[in-house]
């Protein structure tokens, strides 16, 4: 087996090579994985999503007692369609002192990292173990992480730390926002448009929800401390997608739309929804003086919890250690620390690359970040041994 950078670029290569854009599997790297690990030793276990399509895997080296260290990240890539890319996106290619590939930065070179420094690992007589956390479908609203963390709590003796890989040109992060997703369904009734008292506008309807959401994410952004250190300092709402009517002179029967919330730590998120449904409700009353069949849906889609800051947490004191860097950061994009957190582990965002490289055409990551992320792992036996 080699060792070192050739060995992370060796790695990162086979995994790029698998197309896991969260809407296809991702079984084929997850054998791949489990295969290497478990050529050391490792103790490897799966969790295989409702549909059998995916999976879910962890990974113990060293002693099953608690207190060891999870290294988690996520297996799935976002889509290349309709993204001019100047390589093939699935192959891996060296520029520049670069890796261009989907999901070299984001964050398939966190995971190499980690399997290359796994041999270390398991050579080392360790105290306590490291273990490996890699999860499907982060990238469509962290949907894979929570039976994830679940059997983690369940089969694995209590991690002290979480050190999720995600891209932060391994600086700490020690806190990030939220992300909620909503699904809107108005239905109202058609009817000529000369006459639009005999039938009830999904649209218009629609129009006044999304005016109440422009008004909660002035709110927000208005109410916000301007020194806040996120970027922008406030938590942001936007509407995504829309789509509704059938002909410019049809009162619209139908309209749904999409939109997005990323809170602050510190927003009150049931009081954004409860407020949003009270329009609702009074916007499909209004509906029904016309059109009594009218009705209006409302549902979350999605929900992945912010990543509160705790100065005095074991992860951030491991990753400083580990690191060096004793500053305090946050990121606007949302993680799975913020699940691990809430299901009271320990957590921080740690990993090599750009968060701007990520999700474009020709995304790469600096060979000189996995030299570091690798460098950086390879310090944990020496942490876990006393």
């Amino acid at each position: 087996m080699k060792t070192g950078l050739s060995n992370v670029r060796e790695i990162l290569t086979t995994l790029v090579g698998f197309d896991t854009v969260s809407r296809n599997s991702n079984l084929q790297l997850i054998d791949w994985v489990e295969d290497y690990l478990g050529t050391l030793g490792a103790m490897c276990a799966r969790v295989i999503s409702d549909d059998g399509k995916k999976a879910n895997f962890y990974a113990s080296l060293g002693p099953m007692k608690p207190g060891g260290l999870v290294l988690s990240g996520h297996t799935d890539v976002v889509p290349v369609d309709g993204q001019n890319w100047s390589s093939q996106p699935f192959s891996l290619i060296e520029k520049d002192d670069r890796y261009y590939g989907r999901g070299t930065c984001d964050m398939k070179g966190f995971i190499a990292c980690a399997l290359a420094a796994a041999s270390d690992f398991a050579k080392a007589d360790l105290a306590r173990p490291v273990h490996f956390a890699f999860s499907y479908d982060e990238e469509v609203g962290c949907l894979g992480a929570p039976s994830l963390i679940e059997a983690i709590t369940k089969d694995l003796p209590k991690p002290a730390a979480i050190i999720v890989g995600e891209p932060t040109d391994m600086r700490v992060v020690s806190a990030h926002k939220g992300q909620n997703s909503y699904r809107v369904h108005v239905r109202g009734k058609e009817a000529h448009s000369s006459l639009p008292h005999k039938g009830a506008s999904a649209v218009m309807a629609a129009g006044l929800l999304m005016a109440e959401l422009d008004s909660i994410a002035r709110e927000l952004q208005n109410a916000a401390d301007p020194h806040n250190p996120f970027d922008p300092p406030y938590g942001t709402l936007t509407i995504g997608l829309i789509k509704g009517g059938t002909a410019v002179n049809i009162i619209a029967r139908e309209c749904v739309f999409h939109w997005d919330l990323r809170p602050l730590p510190s927003d009150d998120c049931a009081a954004i929804e409860a407020r949003f449904a009270h329009k609702v409700d009074e916007v499909e009353t209004q509906m029904r003086t016309c059109a009594p069949d009218a009705r209006i849906e409302f549902e979350r889609m999605t929900s992945a919890p912010p990543l509160m800051a705790d100065p005095q947490s074991a992860a951030e004191h491991i990753a400083r250690l580990l690191t060096g860097d004793n500053q305090s950061r946050v990121v606007s994009y949302t993680t799975e620390a913020g699940q691990f957190q809430q299901a009271g582990f320990p957590a921080v965002v740690c990993g090599p690359g750009s968060i701007d490289q990520a999700h474009k055409p020709d995304e790469y990551v600096d060979i000189r970040q996995l030299a570091l992320c690798l460098e950086t792992l390879k310090k944990l036996p020496q942490h876990l041994s006393a």
